[in-house]
């Protein structure tokens, strides 16, 4: 998946408009325009398509973060220059406040199993010996579960491996 299905993903579950996707980046000290947001968010095969980094997503993840967590004192994480899905995963679940019960409940509503385990292994440091990465079928499988909990909408479809 990339960064821009993501953002896509994230936009729909959580009912953004571009104003509020601006606001969320504003949130992370980070300013930036409409015309990128809309670039960001068109099909792949437009012309006007632009490829959202790891920087800037990275970016928006801190900005939602502190725009659902609240926004605290001293200076503001700095996004990463490299994402992985494990940090995607991780963030999503800090912003939305999610304890492991809650994601393996999420899970529950798209039959998919995973145990405590599992999920803990996602969220381990690269270098622990029970690291595990997170694959695009976990992080597909996520989303759908958000939008199915926050949407109500059982008719989103799972793209095929």
């Amino acid at each position: 998946m990339t960064n821009n299905d993501i953002l896509r993903r994230v936009r729909y579950i959580f009912d953004l408009n571009d104003s509020q996707v601006i606001e969320i980046f504003a949130q992370a000290d980070v300013t930036v325009t409409r015309e990128q947001v809309c670039n960001w968010l068109k099909p792949e095969d437009n012309d006007d398509y632009k490829s959202c980094s790891d920087e800037e997503f990275a970016t928006f993840l801190n900005g939602f973060i502190n725009q659902k967590r609240g926004k605290k004192e001293g200076p503001q994480p700095v996004p990463e220059q490299k994402l992985t899905n494990n940090i995607i995963f991780r963030k999503l679940q800090i912003a939305l406040n999610l304890k492991a019960d809650d994601v393996l409940d999420l899970f529950k509503l798209v039959d998919f199993r995973l145990s405590k385990h599992e999920l803990s292994a996602f969220f381990r440091k690269l270098d622990h010996k029970h690291y595990r990465e997170c694959k695009d079928q976990v992080l597909r499988n996520f989303l759908q579960a958000l939008q199915i909990n926050f949407r109500g909408d059982e008719s989103a479809t799972i793209e095929a491996e």
